[in-house]
């Protein structure tokens, strides 16, 4: 899927809780920066407890997510965070160059490879997998 238009973006974002039934909120806004571009910020909140908090740059201009920062917290208990920034020194994480999370143990120096998480299209169906299955794994 492409970076949709900034109206059919829009629309997606503020129908996230009718896309699943794990989706128990949502305050993501999107804020217009400039006549291409947006501020995308705010948190879904799962039925398991789980919260995604949401921060993009996005240029409509030239349909990609220019930054992003996701995280996933239970409580004040970081999960995993998603980020964009490069390192080539670790070939594990070449496959999803420079995309990647982070994860306990020893969550800032424990990365792994961002599959599905790209520039060019909306993150979301990933991101609430990903939610859906901490939150599994978590409360077995």
């Amino acid at each position: 899927m492409a970076l949709p238009s900034r109206a059919e973006y829009e629309a997606l974002v503020y129908n996230l809780p009718s896309v699943s039934s794990e989706i128990e909120s949502s305050t993501l806004r999107l804020y217009s920066t400039s006549a291409l571009t947006a501020f995308l910020e705010g948190e879904i909140q799962f039925t398991n407890g789980l919260v995604l908090q949401v921060a993009e740059v996005i240029d409509f201009g030239t349909s990609r997510i220019q930054k992003y920062g996701y995280t996933i917290l239970r409580g004040a208990e970081k999960l995993r965070w998603y980020d964009p920034q490069p390192h080539p020194e670790n070939p594990a994480l070449a496959p999803t160059f420079p995309h990647h999370f982070h994860e306990p143990p020893d969550i800032k120096h424990n990365r792994r490879p961002a599959h599905g998480i790209t520039f060019d299209a909306p993150n979301f169906t990933v991101l609430i997998a990903a939610c859906i299955e901490l939150g599994d794994e978590t409360n077995q």
